[in-house]
């Protein structure tokens, strides 16, 4: 049983504020916080990976890399997402932090609001030039039918998707990284049971698997309404907070800004992978890439959870002026990072096939996404440090910093990479480009941070 987040009474009437950030143990804490979030985001990387296997098992190899058509867009669509979720959900902890509960609440309603207008607007672009969109990220004739029957009915609920992430954030900051849990675990297992139902059962295809996910988001939001309509709760829905304040959508952007860039980042680089595998290894290598992309998604989504976890302590006592407790919390979270993103080393290294066979059985298919999980995995036991480097900056308000180390990755290293290399060793080049980036992004990741200790412990001090 998880050790769930008291809450302290203050002096407004209904109002409560997790004071247990600024005093308690850090890493009691980060335990605390990130057990739900890891378990949460381990689930949602499932819910991708569910997907993935009853598609590549119940309709096809060619489903796989249509499916895997389709991921820039989804890309796309995280980093609208991220850029009010995210950045909300960070000021609202700075704001906890420094007892501003008016401003907390209205951030609330600025999110709602704010989903509701970029979901639509999203959506709409997205399905009238939906085709040349899949052919522009690489698909063929052979692929694209498959990943427009799937990303209609995405889009179709892209609304659902955006409200439901960005409430899904606030819970966390709000002192409620259970019911986040929660939430994201119901999605995970609505999927599963319909899933097997729509493709299997009422032979939807692909179609169906994209049904499954609209409909248990859907179920998830339904009960976060329920929640932040609790006049109980510090945060809730009520008359007065959601009109759109200026410096509340500025500032969220402002730090939302930088895991929107490095999604936007990864849209622009899976285009980039997806053209560069059409072109030397043809429609299979894309849907390999798609295997292991979903594969490594797990892992970087379980670093994510940590990262989350960390966020609301580290805002917290930043904006308290706690600088020591800042620090303790990031080792603590590089340390387990490092841990999980060590597990993924292994498991690419030592049994790839075996990963591999579970999302299809091809042959031909199978022998390429484990050459190339090989490679992507190569020096992955330091990606967790990078990862959690870049969130680190953003969860204190330094959005400037963050998206600077969010960038080099993939547009100052990954991006040249993938434009030189294959010229020279073809499809091995593309594979090999990704652990080659992640250990130049990682040295600049370590002296910035350097930097930035210096600065706490003179602060500190002080």
């Amino acid at each position: 049983m998880y050790i769930f987040v008291r809450l302290l009474k203050i002096g407004m009437a209904g109002q409560y504020v997790p004071a247990e950030l600024g005093t308690q143990k850090i890493g009691k804490l980060l335990v605390q916080y990130a057990v739900p979030a890891i378990i949460a985001m381990t689930a949602a990387s499932l819910y991708n990976m569910v997907d993935s296997i009853f598609i590549g098992q119940g309709v096809g190899a060619l489903a796989i890399s249509g499916l895997a058509l389709t991921f820039p867009l989804m890309n796309l669509a995280a980093a609208f997402g991220s850029l009010v979720g995210v950045g909300a959900a960070t000021l609202a902890s700075v704001k906890l932090g420094q007892k501003d509960y008016d401003t907390a609440q209205r951030i609330l309603g600025n999110v709602l609001i704010l989903n509701v207008i970029i979901g639509v607007v999203f959506s709409v672009l997205s399905l009238i030039f939906l085709d040349p969109i899949l052919y522009f990220f690489g698909g063929s004739d052979q692929t694209v039918g498959y990943a427009r029957d799937y990303m209609e009915v995405i889009l179709y609920g892209n609304i659902i998707t955006h409200i439901y992430l960005g409430l899904n954030a606030m819970l966390r900051s709000s002192g409620h990284p259970q019911k986040a849990m929660y939430a994201t675990i119901a999605t995970v297992i609505i999927n599963a049971i319909l899933d097997p139902l729509f493709i299997f059962v009422f032979e939807w295809g692909i179609r169906g698997a994209a049904i499954a996910t609209i409909i248990a988001q859907t179920v998830a939001l339904m009960w976060q309404f329920k929640l932040f309509s609790n006049k109980n709760e510090l945060l809730h829905f009520h008359r007065g907070i959601f009109k759109l304040r200026k410096k509340i959508v500025l500032d969220s952007l402002a730090i939302g800004m930088s895991p929107f860039l490095m999604n936007m980042a990864s849209c622009f680089i899976v285009i980039l992978i997806n053209q560069g595998l059409q072109k030397y290894g043809g429609d299979l290598a894309i849907g390999a890439f798609g295997i292991i992309n979903r594969v490594v998604f797990v892992v970087v989504m379980i670093v994510l959870g940590l990262n989350q976890g960390m966020q609301p302590i580290a805002g917290y006592n930043f904006g308290a002026k706690h600088y020591d407790r800042v620090m303790q919390v990031l080792k603590y979270t590089i340390f387990g990072a490092t841990i999980i993103t060590t597990i993924g080393f292994l498991l690419g290294m030592l049994c790839p096939d075996q990963v591999v066979s579970i999302f299809t059985t091809d042959t031909q298919l199978t022998q390429i996404a484990s050459e190339g999980f090989r490679y992507v995995v190569m020096f992955f036991p330091i990606v967790g440090f990078q990862m959690v480097t870049s969130n680190f900056f953003q969860s204190i308000g330094m959005p400037g910093k963050a998206i600077f180390l969010s960038l080099t990755r993939q547009l100052l290293f990954l991006v040249p990479l993938l434009l030189i290399l294959p010229h020279f060793y073809g499809q091995t080049g593309i594979w090999i480009s990704m652990p080659i980036s992640d250990v130049i992004a990682s040295v600049v990741s370590a002296i910035m941070l350097m930097w930035q200790f210096r600065t706490f412990k003179k602060a500190a001090a002080q």
